[in-house]
């Protein structure tokens, strides 16, 4: 196990409030993130983990966005991009399985019409949750393995 980085921020989809809500802690099970929207409705798409090097990116195109903004459920203040689908990453008492590369996103053209070509390749990824538990911002964020292809 490689410890990469650490939790910057959390963030839910609140059913009720309609809106992202930031979070001190969340808790996961194999639906996803209990009380989000998104709960148990695609569990190889219910938590999106996004790097701050997404928000420098667009930061270094004149693009000021606030977190949570990318949609992300955990941000996390390391790049995970590169790593290849079924990689296992440990967070808290959390383990997640990459399942895929978030594609483009037309909702994002909402906040600056130039944020979808942009982050094409650089918003995020989906996780499957493999192990339940809690996530808390400052956890450490370990790579546990490193899927091969």
């Amino acid at each position: 196990m490689q410890q990469v980085g650490r939790v910057v921020s959390l963030f839910i989809s609140d059913k009720e409030l309609s809106r992202r809500v930031k979070q001190d802690y969340i808790e996961i099970d194999r639906g996803g993130i209990i009380n989000d929207k998104f709960y148990d409705k695609d569990i190889d798409r219910s938590i999106l983990i996004t790097s701050i090097d997404s928000y420098k990116l667009a930061k270094n195109r004149d693009i000021d966005i606030k977190y949570g903004q990318l949609g992300e459920n955990i941000l996390i203040d390391y790049n995970p991009y590169h790593l290849p689908h079924g990689t296992q990453i440990s967070i808290g008492e959390v383990i997640l399985e990459i399942s895929q590369h978030c594609t483009i996103c037309k909702s994002l053209s909402k906040i600056d019409s130039k944020l979808p070509k942009l982050l094409k390749d650089d918003r995020g990824i989906f996780v499957k949750v493999i192990k339940s538990g809690f996530i808390s911002q400052d956890d450490t964020v370990n790579i546990m393995e490193l899927a091969t292809a």
